[in-house]
């Protein structure tokens, strides 16, 4: 047999070392984590629209932000635990997402273990003895000012600080209410250390129900999706990784349908999770067996074991309690007279309508305006025939033409986005044929989203509310309607920012054919970024609004500008479009709103309290009770201040649709809340200065109208 050449032999044993030592050797495949994360990190390397090179400097920034995520307040880990573990992997977590065996989340978590179960024991000694709230000391929360301590004395003094601040906070209730329950038939009038004692008991139950949490739900898969999330983000903060379960449930909030029992549900403070109301006709209310304040013990999937809820929160017992159409689910429940029961539904179709868009009248003067909330651009991509928030919104503009209304406000305050489609539907309700939204990829190649429908649903005066929190797929139709000069955006200085295009990919479907085996979960990535069509994105600078409505939200640090990992501005080339004739001048509209608001001095106070609430957001607490009590009242009395100037004196003149006052009649809970949708409408300062706003301009074209008939120039 003919020896191989020398070198040849060594080039072999180097690549069998090498592929021993990334896949553990063939004998131990990689386990569900290294498949999950090197998966990831190959979407994350080649879809992604601006990736960053995963190497140790990518690798640093998610090693700070796992563990920040992990400990916020810094107030499990030791400084020595931090050492410890930059040491070994702060520079190792790419070659982890390269297919290195995945180490350091489980070594982060089982240190995060061991201090919990220090800090619990620390939290049962501090809140067994009376705080002294003579003391002059203060206590500061924020982590990102404060260091890891450098000793259990240390830890544990900070723990002392903040249970002290949660008692006082429910000490200082406490005595409100009994001052103001004095004399009080029935009444059990508490002395002040039976007050305190039961201000630690209270703060006892949250932290019991924190670590309930730490010990029976946040197990290895959660601090794994913690830390692919951590991943995830500092790509930018859009790039998110779902579980198959979380997946679901995305999907379900996207549609505005699900398949489960029909029962809200809600948590008190001992942290149980109990039935808050029941749909009329869904599976709950048919079982005949549950009812409102029965608490949830167990879910339990068919035949399968029940998982106990010792330590859920809502949003995780309610993906347990959904599921696919048909299936069974077994709900042990504490009956309101201490029994147990076990009650067995079959899952159906529920609709969370409440979220679908609606609309109302508004009355001002002889003018009639039209009004249309909708929450968020909802689509339901499962079903060909499911709801679109372009198709309802249609239907709600026809509607409102059919009541003759004089303008039309569309309200996309705190709307989230969505489907990109149906925005560019939706915009082209209000536009003849055109661009809507350019689109831009990885490769720097540009299109352009049309409104191919010529002509438009609704021709007359339109405005646009927005706030800090309208984002992506409202920021497009802002934009749109703003460089069409089709109608007036009025809010807030700026919105969210979000510019940028994300799509969902499983991580079993390699993009030819699906793996076998169970689902590894979905990557929502950011694959694109889109712009405005007159060539500026949206993205950090969001949309500025025509006419600037101070709220409470300017000064708190909730937009995209305000992350570091959020991606940059830019822009590129303009798109081919014809600006609409409104048939007023904006900055006539705009000075006549600046005249206005300059006469009413809510705004200007709004603006001024809610800076200088903002401000006391980042500063130390007081422990000593006469000083948090004279703190506390001036920011409560500041806080109901802003609440009441948000709040009109004489209400406006809203009303619902003909024929809609009753729309939810066989849903008491659905009806009592869209009654009070209408009661908030009526009181809304910010819809209060809209319709004023759209009285100019209806006012504006009327005289424009008239100028054309007397043959003058008409702007």
């Amino acid at each position: 047999m003919k020896r191989l050449p020398i070198l040849i032999v060594m080039v072999a044993a180097g690549l069998f070392l090498a592929f021993q030592t990334l896949g553990k050797s063939n004998n131990n495949p990689p386990s569900k984590y290294e498949e999950i994360l090197k998966l990831v990190g190959q979407r994350l390397t080649e879809d992604h629209y601006d990736p960053q090179k995963i190497d140790d400097a990518f690798s640093q920034k998610v090693f700070k932000k796992y563990i920040n995520d992990l400990d916020p307040d810094k107030s499990f880990f030791l400084q020595s635990d931090i050492n410890l573990l930059k040491e070994k992997y702060e520079n190792h977590i790419d070659d982890e997402i390269k297919g290195a065996p995945v180490e350091f989340f489980l070594a982060a978590g089982k240190i995060f273990n061991t201090r919990m179960e220090e800090n619990e024991k620390f939290v049962s000694e501090i809140l067994s003895k009376p705080f002294d709230f003579n003391i002059e000391e203060t206590v500061n929360l924020d982590g990102d000012k404060l260091s890891y301590t450098a000793t259990d004395a240390e830890r544990k003094e900070r723990w002392r600080k903040k249970l002290k601040y949660l008692t006082l906070q429910r000490y200082s209730d406490l005595l409100d209410m009994r001052e103001k329950n004095k004399g009080t038939e029935g009444f059990e009038v508490k002395t002040d250390a039976q007050l305190e004692k039961e201000a630690r008991d209270k703060v006892k139950k949250v932290m019991d129900r924190i670590f309930s949490h730490y010990h029976n739900k946040f197990n290895d898969d959660d601090k794994f999706n913690l830390f692919v999330n951590a991943i995830t983000t500092t790509m930018d903060p859009h790039t998110e990784f779902f579980p198959p379960v979380d997946k679901r449930y995305f999907d379900e909030e996207m549609s505005g349908r699900f398949f489960g029992i029909g029962a809200s549900l809600t948590s008190n403070e001992d942290g149980n999770i109990r039935i808050n109301s029941i749909i009329t006709g869904s599976p709950a209310w048919k079982s005949g067996e549950l009812q409102v304040g029965d608490i949830i013990l167990k879910v339990g999937q068919g035949d399968q074991e029940p998982t106990d809820l010792t330590g859920y929160d809502i949003t995780d017992a309610v993906k347990l309690i959904r599921g696919k159409k048909g299936t069974e689910v077994k709900l042990t429940v504490k009956k309101q007279d201490g029994t147990l029961k076990t009650v067995s539904m079959i899952r159906d179709e529920i609709v969370q309508d409440l979220t679908f868009a609606r609309s109302a009248i508004v009355k001002s003067g002889d003018q009639k305006i039209g009004y249309i909330y909708l929450p968020e651009f909802y689509a339901d991509f499962e079903h060909p025939d499911g709801n679109r928030c372009s198709v309802d919104v249609a239907k709600e503009v026809v509607k409102l033409k059919e009541q003759n209304v004089d303008g039309i406000v569309i309200d996309l305050r705190s709307n989230g986005g969505g489907s990109l489609y149906d925005v560019v539907q939706m915009a082209g309700l209000f536009v003849d044929d055109g661009p809507i939204v350019q689109v831009k990829d990885r490769y720097n190649r540009a299109s352009v989203l049309r409104d191919k429908d010529k002509g438009v649903l609704y021709s007359g005066p339109l405005a646009v509310m927005v706030n800090e929190l309208s984002a992506s797929a409202s920021e497009i139709f802002a934009a749109a309607i703003q460089d069409y000069n089709r109608g007036v955006i009025i809010g807030s200085t700026s919105t969210y920012g979000k510019g940028t295009v994300q799509r969902n990919i499983g991580l079993n479907d390699n993009g030819i054919f699906t793996l076998s085996g169970p689902d590894l979960g979905t990557i929502k990535l950011t694959i694109q970024k889109f712009y405005r069509i007159n060539g500026g994105s949206t993205q950090l600078r969001g949309v500025r609004s025509d006419i600037v409505l101070p709220d409470n939200l300017e000064y708190l640090k909730v937009r995209e500008k305000d992350d570091p990992d959020a991606l940059k501005w830019d822009e590129i080339a303009k798109a081919n479009y014809t600006p609409w004739n409104p048939g007023y001048e904006m900055k006539t509209i705009e000075q006549l709103s600046e005249h206005r608001l300059e006469m009413d001095p809510r705004f200007r106070l709004i603006k001024e309290k809610s800076e200088w609430l903002s401000k006391e957001n980042d500063k130390t607490y007081q422990l000593n009770l006469a000083n948090y009590r004279k703190e506390q009242q001036k920011i409560n009395e500041t806080v109901k201040q802003v609440d009441s100037l948000m709040k009109l004196k004489d209400s406006l003149n809203v009303s619902a649709l003909p024929g809609e006052e009753n729309r939810y009649a066989n849903d008491k809970d659905k009806q009592q809340q869209f009654d009070q949708w209408l009661k908030g409408l009526r009181t809304d300062i910010y819809l209060d200065q809209t319709v004023k706003t759209m009285d100019d301009m209806i006012n504006q074209q009327n005289l424009a109208k008239s100028k054309q008939g007397d043959g003058k120039k008409s702007f």
